[in-house]
């Protein structure tokens, strides 16, 4: 993920990152699990406005029954820890308090819809983890992320490891509409990677305007399904379809592929995306739909 990262994080930030010789296996979804160093990579940046360092470290740690009472949802046990530390601007403890709580946020209008950290919290508690935060204003912040380790890992046998294979890119424009705009960053850094030019919106109407200004050029919409300001992804895709009905169209949610409809699905020959995706998954099917033909619609399985 490095790479991506250091796009989202820009110039003016140093990412370091040393990977550990050796490191236990966990158990989880790969999409959820960088769905959760992203968000609070992006998070830490926010908090560096003149730049400055992001550290992500990851090791083993055996979490012993005294130092699992410093925390309220810790307990003893074999983890692997990530942490990530920023040289930010920190935060005082009334924020502390509320850091995890669903739509609070201290950014500008704009620029978060408060659950970023909400979903951070939510999918190392599905991992049956936790988070550790230590902050102070002017000092910079850390998270500790907390996995559990499989009983297993060390028992496993060694297997040979085949490189994936490559993801192709390419050179069309793509509409990426998100309204949270961690993972419109995400997208947006993963498909330049990969050599496509990309245009975005928060929201439908939003995308709208876009398309007025830049329709010739569109080659994909990849919109969700579901956004503020009263526009469902159906109801975009059927705007632009009207206008250009040979538009590839890839449909991302977090809920369900019963969101989309399925005769919009078939006729526009668009893909479905489940939230969350890796890099790689959402690289395959950006080329996927770029090259298919028009026929029966189809589900990108993560």
């Amino acid at each position: 993920m490095s790479s991506m990262l250091q796009r989202l994080l820009g110039e003016t930030i140093k990412l370091e990152y040393v990977p550990p010789s050796k490191l236990s296996l966990v158990e989880g979804d790969t999409g959820m699990i960088e769905q959760v160093i992203v968000n609070l990579s992006v998070n830490a940046r926010d908090a560096m406005l003149r730049g400055g360092t992001l550290k992500i470290s990851v090791e083993n740690m055996d979490v012993l029954s005294g130092q699992a009472k410093l925390h309220p949802e810790a307990r003893p046990g074999h983890f692997v820890r990530v942490r990530i530390r920023d040289t930010g601007c920190g935060m005082d403890v009334t924020t502390l308090s509320h850091l995890f709580e669903p739509f609070f946020t201290t950014k500008e209008v704009g620029r978060g819809t408060g659950l970023g950290l909400a979903t951070v919290y939510g999918i190392v508690k599905q991992h049956e983890g936790w988070i550790e935060v230590e902050s102070e204003p002017g000092k910079g912040s850390t998270f500790d992320v907390y996995f559990p380790a499989k009983k297993d890992a060390t028992a496993a046998p060694k297997v040979e490891i085949l490189p994936p294979a490559p993801v192709l890119g390419g050179t069309e424009t793509i509409l990426i509409v998100e309204d949270e705009h961690v993972l419109r960053e995400m997208a947006r850094a993963v498909l330049e990677e990969s050599g496509y030019h990309i245009l975005e919106a928060s929201t439908g109407r939003e995308a709208l305007e876009v398309w007025r200004k830049h329709a010739d050029k569109i080659d994909l919409l990849m919109t969700d399904m579901v956004m503020p300001e009263g526009m469902t992804g159906n109801e975009l895709a059927e705007h632009l379809l009207a206008a250009q009905p040979r538009l590839r169209i890839i449909f991302t949610s977090g809920y369900t592929d019963h969101d989309v409809n399925p005769d919009l699905l078939a006729r526009s020959n668009a893909l479905y995306l489940p939230k969350p995706y890796t890099d790689a998954v959402l690289a395959r099917a950006v080329r996927e739909c770029l090259d298919r033909n028009v026929a029966a619609g189809n589900v990108v399985a993560a």
